[in-house]
């Protein structure tokens, strides 16, 4: 699996996903700087990372969503490439437009740094095939707006075509407002593009990829990219 990592001025988190990348794969990622206006031939899997691009100015994304490189991420993806968006990932992909929705400030209004948990809604995606259909996993939210938010209407056909890949729940799997620390829009932690090969999400996975470093809850998503890529 060939995959590049965007950096834009303010991004800080790439270095945790290189690292899981590079753990599931044996292969460093590219680094893809964000006024590149091509990528690189033969890339499998495009990842905006987390951090702050441009201070999160303006709107969290909204000035990365116009970055050189964003339009040849939008083609990558409108040819069937796969894209991650992790946390500013997320939110940079509502405001490009290849998500539906938009992440509005934390309904407490403070920056929240903790761990989460959430519910895997499907198993037979390239990026939760390595899970389990309503399986729970341990990430780490670390935002100031993670709040998902769409129209009841958006809401309904991110429900009813099965576009919402995770959901906020207590350990046991439970949807409930305590496990929605942030207030999104029926605990949404994360969704699908409707040909599911985009991703974003905004807890982070890539905290627990090592054993010796926190666990290793998040790692089945990256097995899951190498194990699509590696049976393509």
């Amino acid at each position: 699996m060939r995959a590049g990592i965007v950096i834009f001025p303010g991004t800080n988190r790439e270095r945790d996903i290189a690292l899981a990348l590079r753990q599931v794969t044996g292969r460093k990622p590219d680094v893809l700087w964000h006024r590149d206006t091509e990528l690189p031939q033969g890339m499998d899997l495009v990842v905006l990372a987390g951090g702050f691009s441009y201070g999160d100015y303006l709107r969290c994304g909204a000035m990365a969503a116009q970055s050189p490189i964003m339009r040849a991420v939008k083609e990558f993806a409108a040819k069937g490439g796969h894209v991650l968006g992790v946390c500013n990932g997320f939110q940079i992909l509502c405001e490009a437009g290849m998500l539906p929705g938009a992440l509005l400030r934390n309904a407490s209004l403070r920056f929240l740094s903790m761990d989460c948990h959430m519910r895997v809604e499907r198993a037979d995606t390239p990026f939760t095939n390595r899970f389990q259909r309503g399986q729970v996993f341990r990430a780490t939210m670390a935002h100031g707006d993670g709040n998902y938010f769409a129209d009841d209407a958006t809401l309904d056909r991110l429900e009813g075509e099965g576009l919402v890949a995770l959901r906020y729940t207590t350990p046991a799997g439970e949807v409930t407002a305590a496990a929605n620390r942030n207030g999104s829009a029926r605990n949404i932690a994360g969704i699908y593009s409707p040909n599911l090969r985009v991703l974003g999400l905004m807890p982070h996975p890539e905290n627990q990829v090592d054993p010796l470093i926190d666990g290793t809850d998040g790692l089945p998503l990256f097995e899951s990219l190498a194990a699509s890529f590696a049976t393509a």
